[in-house]
């Protein structure tokens, strides 16, 4: 299908297109990939001798949402409802990032990351969409049940190169979705959106390695400004796309899933905080955590390691339970929800 875009800026620096041959993309730098040995390895160790601390033992609070209560909610509120999948209120309407509802994140019913938590408001009683906004197709962040039950309900759908096209096989209205390369923009409800870069890679099966894009996205709202990661490794990207369009009232950043073993396609927890300061963020939400396994750390480790960085750097960070609200025109820190998690659990068991 055609790609529906307008470079409403022009890009801030000279770069090759991100399709670097038909059917096939890469990162803007070379990435060191694993080896077949090495990754066979990876996956054993995932299947076989993950930690118990992947998971939490108690349960993740959640804060229910009705569509009433989304209504009534003003103007740039931010609501976490899993993962990365992000529902943002501008201009009275919704947008949501990433959004995956399913109970596992893997092709499969019965095997895979189950969620630790359900999701604080269904599907069905999401209200009406002005876009759902995609950054790559892996399970986690592209959920096919998800897209089919709101594509009658959604105005847009916004994806990288050939992410669209999934969309479009799965039933979507082709005249609903817009494919985005690096640095093209494009307006939806009055709200500008840029995709930028990311460091990553993309794929849902053993035969189409990057035969999509993935990207992280810029929303612009008037004076807002908010940027969402995606999935990416920690690269000099960050300080263009921040002296281009910084600085951001919020960034929303992958915390989570890190491990040695994969660093150029995710952010350790120190990385994560370098690129909000490279982004030129006021407010850091970490997201990419808290509800699947995708990795060896403890569920928890990410929030720890983060808010300690940012109190050590004196940068603002939030972490909000999933479904609690926040709110751009008055932040709130929130509180450390995930140690009640632990807490509750060593109780409930010295009870028992």
């Amino acid at each position: 299908m055609a790609t529906i875009s307008t470079r409403l800026d022009p890009a801030p620096v000279a770069r090759k297109p991100a399709e670097q041959a038909p059917g096939s993309f890469s990162n803007g730098a070379p990435v060191q990939h694993a080896g077949f040995a090495k990754t066979l390895g990876i996956f054993w160790k995932m299947l076989f001798h993950k930690p118990r601390t992947t998971r939490p033992v108690g349960q993740i609070p959640v804060q229910p949402l009705t569509r009433e209560q989304l209504s009534a909610a003003p103007d740039h509120s931010v609501f976490r409802l899993g993962h990365s999948t992000v529902l943002l209120k501008m201009r009275g309407k919704f947008w949501l990032t990433d959004p995956v509802f399913a109970e596992r994140a893997s092709p499969f019913s019965w095997a895979g990351p189950k969620r630790f938590h359900q999701p604080p408001i269904t599907l069905e009683e999401l209200p009406d969409l002005e876009a759902v906004i995609l950054s790559h197709n892996h399970y986690d962040h592209l959920d096919r049940k998800a897209v089919i039950q709101l594509a009658d309900k959604t105005a847009a759908f916004l994806a990288p190169l050939g992410v669209g096209d999934i969309l479009v096989k799965w039933g979507v209205d082709a005249r609903k979705v817009r494919q985005l390369d690096w640095w093209e923009g494009t307006e939806v409800g009055g709200i500008h959106l840029v995709a930028t870069p990311a460091q990553h890679f993309s794929g849902r099966g053993l035969f189409d390695s990057n035969q999509t894009l993935w990207c992280s996205w810029v929303m612009i709202d008037g004076a807002r400004r908010i940027f969402f990661s995606g999935d990416t490794g920690y690269f000099d990207g960050f300080k263009r796309i921040g002296e281009h369009y910084g600085p951001f009232d919020l960034t929303l950043m992958e915390t989570g899933a890190y491990n040695v073993d994969w660093p150029h396609v995710h952010m350790q927890p120190e990385q994560t905080l370098q690129a909000h300061i490279d982004l030129k963020g006021r407010w850091l939400l970490p997201i990419h955590n808290g509800t699947f396994d995708l990795a060896f750390h403890a569920w928890h480790e990410p929030f720890d390691r983060i808010m300690a960085l940012a109190w050590e750097r004196n940068v603002s960070i939030t972490t909000p339970p999933m479904g609690q609200a926040f709110s751009l025109s008055m932040p709130e820190r929130g509180h450390a929800w995930w140690l009640d998690v632990e807490t509750q659990a060593v109780e409930e068991h010295a009870v028992g």
